[in-house]
Parts: structure tokens; sequence; C-alpha cells
């Protein structure tokens, strides 16, 4: 590691991510102060081969630029896991977020074109109308958990009925997500909490075997789903994919399936945890609160921004370098491992004035937190974006005192910057 400084912190240890999430901004902090990138040794993970170790990408110009690069900064063989997946767990996880171009860019259009203005229309007639029922189930039951009576409601919903999943197996498809994301949480997976026992066979395998069966189970619901609708098109996404094709090829089943697993996991995941931290962001800032009250719609836009830039719901994806290359002076050699932090990247201040404070008004606002540019943007960006926008829009309207009343519970991840738990009122 060539830096004038050595990090502080180690972003492989087990109990960083532990640590209050200010803690972690801080390291964040001093990391983007050093030289070049700091290199940090990969955790030992039984049952998974081990690397040589990352080069962490903190600064707002190195995520950008690498995300701008893909020839350079490659998604495969893996983008959403700093050991490279097994084949047994590429199966179910490694879908287009884990290719390059040009098999990426075949996918992503054959996805794109399943996006019909007829589905369209009608993911935005359901979104509407499905804000609309939880704000009334909120009135209904009393405040709670802002977690499991809103944030998670809407984006779980929204998708299941974009594909045409069934009610019945709503449930279902929204414990299955939180297994895959939450593998290191005891509280989604009922295994080891790794932070406090550390890394075990027994704990490792546990884990391993609840998110193969969870990528399984989702997988399946899919591919079945495919298949009747080869049969019985419908008025849903998966019929769409079915049909969809580019230059005579279309989605496999197995393809399909893969690609509901990124769905349902990004949109879901994502969008119920950029809208939690949303209710904590306002209610932390009420001067920001009552900006946005004063004038919804036409503040809205730049608090949605807002809150993904603070939230940062991703918090990294992984590259590999393809060959020798120098980017903002630093040598990066062949087959090295890169992960660009786009929760630090967010807070940099060579980028955004007054990075750590909360503005619905800042403009320019060239977060990432949808990914940085380039092919792996974020393809449901404005599907979340929308969401945000007609969920605070019901709560605002019918709950115009709605706000947190203690700390949230976070998840324990060095992936997704979740919220488990938020304790309201309104």
């Amino acid at each position: 590691m060539t830096t004038a400084l050595e990090p502080t912190v180690d972003l492989s240890d087990l109990l960083f991510w532990a640590r209050p999430p200010g803690e972690r901004l801080t390291a964040f902090a001093a990391l983007r102060e050093l030289d070049h990138p700091a290199f940090f040794h990969e955790l030992k993970l039984p049952f998974i081969k081990e690397g040589r170790g990352y080069y962490a990408l903190a600064r707002h110009a190195d995520v950008v630029e690498a995300s701008r690069t893909p020839e350079v900064f490659s998604s495969e063989p893996c983008s959403n896991s700093i050991a490279d997946l097994p084949g047994y767990m590429a199966r179910y996880f490694g879908s287009m977020i884990n290719m390059d171009d040009p098999r990426h860019a075949k996918i992503r259009r054959i996805v794109s074109r399943a996006f019909t203005p007829r589905v369209l229309a009608k993911l935005q007639t359901d979104l509407q109308a499905t804000a609309v029922r939880i704000v009334e189930d909120v009135a209904a039951e009393g405040p709670g958990d802002f977690v499991t009576q809103v944030a998670a409601r809407l984006p779980v919903r929204v998708i299941c009925d974009m594909m045409g999943i069934a009610a019945s197996d709503h449930r279902m498809v929204y414990d299955r997500t939180n297994i895959i994301l939450g593998i290191g949480d005891s509280e989604y997976t009922g295994g080891h909490e790794f932070a406090r026992d550390g890394i075990t066979r027994t704990g490792v395998l546990y884990g391993l075997l609840k998110a193969m069966t969870a990528g399984y189970e989702l997988n399946h619901l899919a591919m079945k789903l495919a298949r009747r609708r080869r049969r019985e098109p419908g008025d849903d996404l998966v019929s769409a994919l079915v049909t969809a094709n580019v230059d005579g090829e279309s989605l496999t089943d197995q393809e399909i399936g893969s690609f509901f697993i990124l769905l349902v996991v990004a949109g879901n995941e994502t969008t119920r945890n950029a809208i939690a931290h949303g209710l904590k962001l306002l209610t932390d800032n009420p001067a920001q609160r009552e900006l946005l009250l004063s004038d919804f719609e036409a503040h809205i836009p730049g608090a949605v921004e807002e809150i993904v830039r603070m939230a940062t719901p991703v918090i990294q994806f992984r590259r590999t370098v393809t060959r020798p290359h120098v980017m903002n002076g630093h040598r990066y050699q062949t087959g090295d491992k890169v992960l660009l932090f786009y929760n630090s990247a967010n807070r940099d201040a060579a980028v955004f004035e007054n990075p750590d404070t909360f503005d619905i008004t800042r403009s320019p606002n060239p977060h990432v937190g949808f990914g940085g540019p380039g092919p792996h943007f974020c393809m449901g960006a404005n599907l979340a974006r929308s969401e945000i926008t007609v969920m605070f829009r019901e709560l605002l309207t019918r709950f115009p005192g709605i706000r947190a009343t203690a700390e949230p519970d976070y998840l324990y991840s060095n992936f997704i910057n979740g919220i488990k738990h938020l304790p309201y009122t309104y």
C-alpha cells in the first residue's frame, strides 16, 4: 500500500460495522484524506476462497471515474460480494449486476423493453393505491414501528404486484429478502451474530444455507410464474419479460428468476431504507421539514435526492481491475479488487458543501446513491424516486406531525445501510 498515512480503521473488521453510524462516517472522512486509496486484507471465511484484499475507494472522484470506466473496473466475476461467489451461489445471485457489456447491455435492453407504456401506467396507478392503503392501515392500527408498518410495505407490495406475484406470497418475499441482505444479522437469519460471536465454520455454513434457501425460493417463485405466463399471458411485468427480446434473444426462465431476485432485493431493501432514513432525517431537521411542508410539490424532488444522498442505502459495490491502470495518481494492477464506497463519496467535502448537513434545496446534488454514472447506474432509480415521493405525500398529508420517537435499530451489514426498526408517532 502506497499512502502517506496509514488508515486508522480496518473495514474488514467485523466490529467496525457494528459501530454507530457517526463513528463510521468519521472513519471514512479520514480515509478520504489519505494520498491514495487504503488497502485492506479480506476477512478469512470458511468455505469461501480467500482473496488478496481490496482497495477502498472513499473519494467521490474515484467512485465516479471507476464507474465511468467499466472496461477497466469490471463487474465480473462479481460485484455484490467482496469474495468471489461460489458457482452454487452465483446461480441465484449472479444477475446482470455481475456482468459487463455486451451481455449486460443486452439483458438491460430486454428488461427495459418489458417496461411498456401499459406496464408503467399500471405501475403508477398501483403505487398510488398502495400508498393510500398503507396510510389507511396506519390510521387504523396506530403508530408503532415505521419500518414494518410503512417503509417495508410499499416497495414489496409494488414490486410483487408489478411482477404478478400473488398477495399470499408477499410475506415470503419480504422475509427472504431480509435473509439475503441480513446474512450477518441474527434477527433475520436466526443464526450467529458475527459481530458478537466472531466467524465460525458453523455460523458461516448456517448463513450460506439460509441465503441459498432464500435465493432458491425466490428464484423458483419467479421461474414458476414465468412458465405460467408463457402459456397464459397477463398484464404484469413477467408477461412482458417472457415476450420481450432484442435481436431475437429473450430472457430464459433462469434469467427471469435471477432478475426477480435482483429486483426484489435491490428495489425492496433500498427504497424501504431510504423511506425509513427519510423520516429520521425530517425528524432531526425540523426546519427542513417545515420547508418541505410549506410547498411539498416544489421541494419534494430536492428532498428525495438529499434523502438518498444522506441515507445511501447501498454502501458499496465491488469492481475488479482488468489491466494495469492509473487513476487519480494511483496505479492499479490486473486482478486488483476495489470497493466503491458510495456512502463515503456522498459525504465528500470536495464535492458537497457542508456534506453532513441535510439540505433539501441542495443544488447541484451529484450524489451516487443510485450508483455512479455508467452502465450500472440503477435502472430502478426513477421508480425509487416515485415511491419515496408518493409515500411521503400521503404520510404528510394525512399525518403532518409524523416523526420518529427514538433512534433507529440498524441492520448489521457492510453492504446495506439498513434500518430494521424505527419507533414513531403522528
